[in-house]
């Protein structure tokens, strides 16, 4: 929008930071419309980021250094997405603790919210921010932000009446802080059934106890009840959402049992007999196939004839994807879908490398190339994801530590 690329500033970061610092102190400094870039998603829809010029990127940091740890103090436990120390790990190993036999919470309420960062109500999220924050400058940068409006790749300037833009740094902090309406709703129907004890004597009586785990606008809630009990949330999380100008998707929300499963995160979540354990049941957590047919797709893109000029460079590309996916999916039983990624990638090299050298033989080939059937090119060896060990991740619960408590301590 500016035509400045961070990577452009250089030596002149001085000049260009004291600008902004001076501009931001006489209150000069007027947010630019956000670029808008469509990134296609695999339902065949579209993804709209907004991605802020340099200099409101930095003040978008800036703003979200000073704001984070004020929220930090009163969001709840129970959300993980983009905040310090929480991952998706941590939304699974809770799931995980609460859908096991022993603690039945058997039903799950699997929500979907409705362009979520489109339609955040401003007028709604800057009355959340006032109550913590006082300061005019910043509440008045904040506004601005918002306001700023999109210019589409198009061309087309439009004004942006709700949401926060995806592609913004400070935009997961302000879509938390809307969101945590639910996180407070939930909080205090938990606290409202009273001590440990009193939870147990009323949920023997026949009262539903629920959880939410929350990651960014992806949740669910999980129920110790009956299914009645899940699908009254239908309503109630309706009225919630609604004063943030937010609703559900009728679509992809469900009510499901555990025993049926469901994905949350990439990965599929459900109770099965326990292996190894006659007449006992376990849940486990396995990659989900719509995870895994993503992976498997990009390196199907990856290993197409012509797509790298050396297998020095297509090991290297294949390798960060798998890398990073098996990183992911380690701490879940991914054993055999690991395996099943292994063998899927070195048949896709092996069949690239026969159509790079048509007049090799298969006996050459392997000589060649495949030393103790192993795909390596000098220092450069394929990753093998049927390798990789497989950790059960710890639920930590409530004991997750935040920076500034620690440095507090």
């Amino acid at each position: 929008m500016d035509g400045v690329a961070p990577c452009s500033i250089g030596s002149g970061v001085g000049t260009f930071l004291g600008g902004l610092q001076e501009a931001l102190r006489s209150r000069k400094h007027v947010p630019t419309s956000v670029r808008e870039k469509e990134i296609p998603k695999t339902t065949g829809k579209v993804r709209r980021l907004g991605i802020p010029t340099a200099a409101d990127r930095v003040v978008q940091a800036s703003l979200k250094l000073v704001m984070e740890p004020i929220f930090e103090a009163d969001f709840k436990p129970c959300s993980y997405g983009f905040r310090p120390n929480r991952r998706a790990q941590d939304a699974i190993a809770e799931i995980h603790y609460l859908a096991t036999p022993t603690r039945k919470y058997e039903w799950v309420f699997e929500a979907d919210i409705t362009a979520c960062f489109d339609e955040i109500n401003h007028s709604a999220l800057m009355e959340r921010v006032r109550r913590r924050i006082g300061d005019k400058r910043i509440l008045g940068l904040v506004k601005a932000f918002l306001t700023a409006g999109i210019m589409s790749e198009g061309g087309l300037y439009r004004d942006t009446i709700t949401g926060t833009p995806q592609g913004g740094i400070l935009s997961p902090l302000l879509a938390h802080i809307a969101l945590s309406v639910l996180d407070e709703h939930f909080t205090d129907k938990w606290e409202a059934l009273g001590p440990e004890w009193a939870r147990v004597k009323r949920r023997r009586s026949g009262t539903p106890v629920m959880r939410l785990i929350r990651y960014a606008d992806d949740f669910v809630v999980m129920v110790g009840g009956t299914r009645a009990d899940a699908e009254t949330l239908w309503g109630e999380l309706a009225t919630v959402l609604a004063t943030m100008g937010l609703c559900l998707s009728t679509e992809k929300t469900r009510v499901c049992h555990i025993d049926e499963g469901f994905d949350f995160l990439g990965w599929h979540i459900e109770c099965q007999p326990w292996h190894g354990r006659p007449g006992k049941r376990a849940i486990y957590t396995y990659p989900s196939k719509k995870a895994l047919r993503s992976v498997m797709e990009k390196v199907r893109r990856l290993t197409r004839r012509n797509k790298h000029r050396t297998l020095a460079d297509l090991l290297r590309a294949v390798n960060r994807t798998l890398q990073g996916w098996c990183e992911y999916f380690r701490h879940g039983v991914s054993a055999r879908t690991f395996s099943y990624l292994d063998h899927f990638t070195w048949w896709r090299i092996y069949g690239w490398l026969r159509k790079r050298h048509d007049g090799l033989n298969r006996g050459t080939l392997v000589r060649r190339f495949f030393p103790n059937w192993e795909i390596r090119d000098g220092r450069v060896e394929l990753f093998r994801p049927e390798q990789v060990p497989i950790n059960r991740y710890r639920y930590r619960g409530a004991r997750i530590p935040t920076p500034w408590a620690s440095q507090a301590a």
